[in-house]
């Protein structure tokens, strides 16, 4: 499958929301009326795009409509969205750093331990030496289910008991690579209410236990957002940004929700790039994020 069938079949319930609100307005050239206009922003709300980022996409597709008259409504705001989604970009790529470290952090229940799992294995399947560290030692389940995706992705795998303090873990499983030579290490971290200030507290903890050993680590900080939560998803972003430097977001559960509308307000509110989506529950079943397939995805 390529990557433009993948981003249209996980986008596939949040499209035919839109288009059962716009249906045959999607095709219209030419100036927008009132009608098309209130439509147009009913199907962008209902997708959970935010009445901000919403008021941009309309303003952008009909800039662009005048300026080409042959251009009709639906590729205007492919387009429109490409643009607001590229504005800024950010890979999910190891740099020359050696270990590269990378934090992945997050709410409860957004798929955080499943997504480093399958990050691990795509980076070993590159040849890449990755160490998996089990920095979430409160959900009694968490190690042992990252225990399962580090022995599918073929990887190694730093753990502690429950209820250790993770920031000592990262410390072990960073002195592990240090020592074995590792060129990737991926941190999954607890998850943590944003709302909870002991527990951002302590991502800060980690962040600095990681500069202590590897200088100029975490070199990356992923965010991930479920794409179910909609709106939720922007402040939980916000609050994160306050504890962490946030490098850049993954989106998960993309297949699974007629709201993936949401990520266009993140970006157009945060302007925080997205570099990982996830599209389904697979072992490869994410992809690095592009905005051209991601719009048409959207729209086509």
């Amino acid at each position: 499958m390529s990557l433009l069938d993948r981003f249209r079949s996980g986008l596939q319930r949040t499209r035919e929301r839109m288009e059962q609100t716009l249906g045959a307005a999607l095709g219209r050239r030419g100036a927008i009326d009132e009608a098309t206009r209130a439509a147009l922003e009913e199907a962008l709300l209902a997708a959970d795009a935010g009445p901000a980022a919403a008021e941009r996409l309309m303003d952008e597709a009909e800039r662009r409509m005048r300026a080409d008259p042959a251009l009709d409504l639906r590729h205007a705001l492919e387009r429109g969205v490409a643009q607001l989604m590229g504005a800024t970009r950010a890979r999910f790529t190891p740099g020359a750093e050696r270990p590269w470290v990378a934090l992945l952090v997050g709410v409860n229940g957004v798929g955080k331990t499943t997504l480093a799992g399958k990050l691990a294995a795509g980076f070993a399947r590159d040849g890449r030496s990755t160490l998996l560290v089990a920095a979430d030692t409160f959900r009694a389940a968490a190690t042992e289910q990252l225990e399962v995706w580090a022995s599918r992705a073929g990887v190694e795998l730093v753990r502690a008991r429950d209820g250790a303090d993770p920031a000592a873990v990262v410390h072990d499983g960073l002195s592990a690579a240090l020592a074995r030579g590792h060129e990737v290490v991926l941190v999954d971290t607890a998850g943590r209410l944003h709302t909870k200030r002991n527990l951002m507290a302590e991502l800060e903890k980690v962040g600095r236990v990681c500069a202590r050993l590897v200088p100029g680590s975490p070199h990356h900080v992923l965010l991930v957002l479920d794409a179910t939560l909609g709106q939720n998803g922007l402040q939980q972003a916000r609050e994160f940004q306050r504890a962490t430097p946030i490098t850049s977001l993954a989106i998960t559960k993309l297949d699974g929700t007629a709201r993936g509308g949401a990520v266009l307000a993140i970006a157009d509110q945060l302007k925080l790039p997205v570099s990982v989506v996830g599209l389904g529950e697979g072992l490869d079943d994410w992809q690095p994020f592009d905005p051209e397939a991601f719009a048409r995805g959207l729209f086509e």
